[in-house]
């Protein structure tokens, strides 16, 4: 299967560990000297729609990947920060710990 960067942009990308939707593919690294693909980078998700930044962004290496299907990306890949769970947006935001 051959596949473009630009329709490699519109894939989800899906840890097969615990099904997690990690983002779209935002960018990939090349190295320049062998011309091989290393990784893709998945940009993290916006916090209250980009007005508080970014989430930790993923870069997972090309050894990870296990599948490329027609609308996902599969990988195999167990750095994945633990995000704390919230009690409510409001309560975080005016009552901070």
């Amino acid at each position: 299967m051959c596949c473009r960067l630009v329709e490699m942009r519109e894939k989800q990308v899906v840890c097969i560990k615990d099904g997690t939707i990690l983002g779209l593919v935002g960018d990939v690294e090349v190295d320049s000297c062998s011309g091989k693909l290393t990784c893709i980078l998945v940009y993290g998700r916006k916090r209250c729609f980009g007005l508080l930044g970014r989430e930790t962004d993923f870069r997972i290496p090309w050894e990870a990947i296990e599948v490329f299907g027609e609308d996902s990306i599969l990988v195999n890949f167990d750095n994945l920060p633990q995000r704390p769970k919230r009690k409510g947006l409001f309560a975080d935001l005016f009552f901070p710990k």
